[in-house]
């Protein structure tokens, strides 16, 4: 193999084609919207996808919330975007109080509108922060940073998931990923999403590379995925071990592009975990 290339471009020299293809198509990660729910809306802004109940709910429980056309619309009397947000932590506190949502994580996440860019525009002052369970239980676009950990030769560093984790557990996923926290830059949050998952402590950041944004939308238990996962790209040496820190992680593996992809294939591997892989292949071959 060419010493000249790149660790990402030998992981996709070494795939076939046909494992190329199957890769490429991974970049269609949004799904339509399932039948018999509502958009909702929020003084005008468009911001997520609802089911039937929980629009009701929020009719109910938030003033100002009503259903028209088949929308519902939430119009709100804040002046700033901490008394919206204010209202609907309130919500989502009775909704949990009820037991209508779980997985509560007393970590607040931030809504922006779409930001498709490299790097996204997210300096810009959210329209709204609330309890992060709350994103897909309302079907609020979400942020997360994936890592993909490269070996000079192509191979892969994955990492299996903890049983225990409250989404897709025991799955095989990125070397670390994790959601923005609101108020956190991604480059921090894949800084400390390194230490804290595969005790990679980075001197240097810039040794991460930003492979763009894909944006991934299906229905899940808890309610309607939908975020954009900032993608980068960890060249690594071969002295370089990933190993847990903070329990979310069984076991790290060293996969070789065929098995990464057959495994891919086989369903063994998170939805993101597939994606954001598409995505750096993506990235790459624009030659940005």
């Amino acid at each position: 193999m060419p010493q000249s290339l790149s660790p990402e471009q030998a992981f996709w020299s070494r795939l076939s084609g046909p494992q190329q293809a199957w890769l490429t198509g991974e970049l269609k990660a949004q799904q339509a919207l399932p039948s018999g729910g509502s958009v909702w809306l929020c003084d005008g802004v468009e911001m997520g996808w609802v089911s039937a109940d929980r629009a009701q709910d929020m009719v109910a429980l938030l003033p100002g919330c009503t259903i028209r056309q088949g929308r519902l619309h939430w119009q709100t009397s804040a002046v700033q975007p901490m008394q919206r947000s204010q209202a609907l932590q309130a919500f989502l506190e009775q909704q949990a109080a009820q037991g209508r949502l779980t997985g509560w994580r007393g970590e607040f996440f931030a809504w922006w509108p779409d930001t498709p860019a490299w790097p996204p525009a997210l300096d810009v002052p959210p329209f709204l922060c609330v309890e992060r369970a709350g994103f897909r239980h309302l079907g609020l676009m979400s942020h997360a940073v994936h890592i993909h950990g490269f070996l000079p030769q192509g191979e892969l560093w994955c990492g299996r998931r903890s049983d225990h984790k409250a989404t897709d557990p025991g799955l095989l996923d990125n070397l670390a990923a994790g959601g923005l926290t609101a108020g956190e830059a991604p480059l921090t949050t894949a800084v400390r999403e390194l230490a804290e998952e595969a005790s990679l402590h980075l001197s240097d950041p810039n040794r991460l590379r930003g492979a763009g944004v894909i944006r991934t939308q299906r229905l899940e238990p808890q309610g309607w995925h939908d975020e954009q996962l900032l993608v980068y790209t960890l060249p690594m040496t071969e002295q370089e071990t990933p190993v847990n820190a903070d329990g979310e992680v069984q076991e790290f593996l060293c996969l070789s592009p065929g098995e990464v992809v057959s495994r891919m294939q086989s369903g063994q591997f998170t939805v993101d975990a597939c994606a954001s892989l598409a995505q750096s292949m993506a990235w790459l071959m624009t030659d940005k």
